[in-house]
């Protein structure tokens, strides 16, 4: 256990020195989720208040209410894509050759990836959070059924963030350049798993494809947690679902690291030519 603090606390040591130098990154990490918040909210708002959307999603004809959905929908999303960044980043790390140290390290494999992505849910959420939970508890529109609660959907944003981070850093094993994550992961993450939109509202299919991602999972738990009312009975089987779907990503990222392992020492090349 000690082992893999002391791995989990290089990762993110190791991130916080390449990424943030300057205090303004940090200062960044709250503005582009606002805009993104505030640009989302305004858009909706019009048409949600020029048409007959409230008749099948009430809950876009209160303001403060559809603010509160959609800062949830930020929030999670927040906690993903920041895993999406570390994947990306982790690439650069083949240029220096240091992720080809990933199989000379006697660090466990499965290890290294969850500590990456860590790293950057520690250094990319928090100050999100704190705003978000401000900001519902001023608008009024928390609707928790026990103080407990607050700690469900902390792990159900946690958990599935950090198997989906470890996952995507296992697919770098085979992949020289994983820029095509943002292409594939930033516009669809969003739209599938029903950040801006209700996941009613999307067509079957898309709700489908929606469900393979975690962050779907963790936004049913967060908004039933925190805005409906629902206690840990009635987020069961979401939560189940979320975890066994968890434990998949991991066993996925394990299997992958171990067959990109045997390629190279198949192959002789640490390059992963």
């Amino acid at each position: 256990m000690s082992h893999a603090l002391r791995v989990f606390a290089a990762e993110a040591l190791k991130q916080h020195r390449r990424l943030f130098g300057q205090p303004i990154v940090v200062f960044s990490m709250l503005v582009w989720p606002v805009l993104q918040l505030a640009t989302t909210y305004y858009t909706l708002r019009p048409v949600a208040a020029a048409s007959p959307a409230a008749a099948n999603w009430p809950l876009a004809a209160d303001p403060d209410r559809l603010l509160a959905f959609l800062a949830t929908g930020t929030l999670a999303y927040a906690f993903f894509f920041s895993l999406v960044q570390s994947a990306w980043h982790l690439s650069f790390e083949r240029t220096t050759g240091t992720l080809e140290l990933l199989f000379l390290s006697p660090a466990g494999r499965l290890t290294l990836m969850l500590a990456n992505g860590a790293g950057a849910l520690l250094q990319n959420a928090w100050l999100l959070t704190c705003f978000t939970v401000a900001a519902l508890t001023g608008f009024g529109t928390l609707s928790v059924s026990a103080w407990w609660m607050y700690g469900i959907v902390f792990l159900a944003l946690l958990i599935p963030a950090a198997a989906w981070g470890a996952f995507l850093n296992s697919l770098l094993v085979f992949s020289r350049d994983s820029a095509f994550l943002y292409t594939i992961l930033d516009e669809p993450l969003w739209f599938v798993s029903g950040v801006r939109l209700p996941h009613f509202a999307l067509p079957a299919t898309i709700q489908v494809v929606g469900a393979v991602f975690p962050l779907t999972g963790s936004l049913i738990a967060v908004r039933g947690a925190l805005l409906e009312h629902r206690t840990l009975t009635e987020l069961t089987p979401a939560l189940l679902t979320l975890l066994l779907l968890s434990a998949t990503l991991l066993a996925a990222a394990a299997l992958i690291l171990r067959l990109g392992e045997a390629r190279s020492q198949r192959t002789g090349r640490l390059g992963l030519a």
